[in-house]
């Protein structure tokens, strides 16, 4: 099998294309699943990649699960119904626990449809961008399931608790115009200009101490449950690490001799 995830890199950015265009970029081998979680640990080690774009090759992001698989009850969808949870909980959940331990700020270039467990993809990630004609869906109840991988979670943080309602119980799809209202993503653009808009970003992401987003992505993070005097404790500790960097020592030499930074990730 070749695989899902095709890679590429320049300088500090990484751009990780879905590549089923075939099968509208669906999910439902284990192995797919896998290799998700395999990035997401080469990423954890590798400090030199500073920022990630994930798109989808083709007309789709990603279509989610396999309607087709679901029907015939291959793959994810085989077996018992203690045979598939322990699918769901082995395979498709650990691409959102991976996602969302994941350090190295992701910015999502939607280029048509997120659907399902696509869409949750998306939402794992730090920024959204969307191309005009792309759609995405919650879409889980009109095949009769419910979001198995995470997006029940994910939904509300991002548009509050009745849009994600309304998106989740009704499985309607949303448009661009739609999302970039709903706070879904950041922008909208023409299709040819969505990779380039998303690698931007990333590069502007990347010209910053890598040490310095990650830690901030992961104040975000963890400030989603915490209180805000526990936030504050974590925040003074980043703090103080982050002013100990040689990095930060760069940035501000950088910034009062009126010079570019050369960052080295230390």
């Amino acid at each position: 099998m070749t695989p899902f995830l095709n890679i590429a890199r320049e300088g500090a950015v990484m751009t990780v294309t879905m590549d089923r265009p075939q099968d509208r970029n669906a999910i439902t081998e284990p192995e797919q699943s896998a290799e998700f979680v395999a990035l997401a640990d080469m990423l954890a080690r590798d400090r030199t990649v500073r920022a990630v774009v994930l798109t989808g090759a083709g007309k789709s992001f990603c279509a989610g699960g396999n309607v087709k698989s679901m029907r015939e009850k291959t793959g994810l969808f085989a077996g018992s119904p203690f045979d598939q949870r322990n699918h769901y909980r082995t395979t498709v959940q650990t691409i959102g626990r991976a996602m969302w331990e994941l350090e190295v700020p992701v910015i999502a270039a939607i280029n048509g449809h997120a659907i399902g467990l696509g869409f949750d993809i998306s939402l794992m990630c730090d920024i959204r961008i969307m191309a005009e004609g792309a759609v995405v869906a919650e879409s889980y109840v009109k095949l009769g399931i419910i979001p198995g991988g995470g997006g029940a979670w994910l939904l509300p943080r991002v548009v509050g608790t009745a849009r994600a309602s309304q998106m989740t119980l009704t499985g309607d799809a949303v448009d661009a115009a739609t999302a970039l209202e709903y706070g879904i993503v950041s922008e909208v653009l023409a299709a040819e200009n969505l990779l380039p808009r998303a690698q931007g970003i990333a590069a502007a992401i990347a010209a910053n101490p890598g040490h310095a987003t990650r830690m901030a992505k992961r104040l975000m993070r963890e400030g989603m449950d915490q209180k805000l005097p526990t936030h504050l404790e974590v925040a003074a500790a980043y703090q103080a690490l982050s002013h100990h960097t040689a990095d930060h020592a760069e940035a501000i030499d950088a910034f009062l001799d009126k010079r570019a930074p050369a960052f080295r990730d230390r």
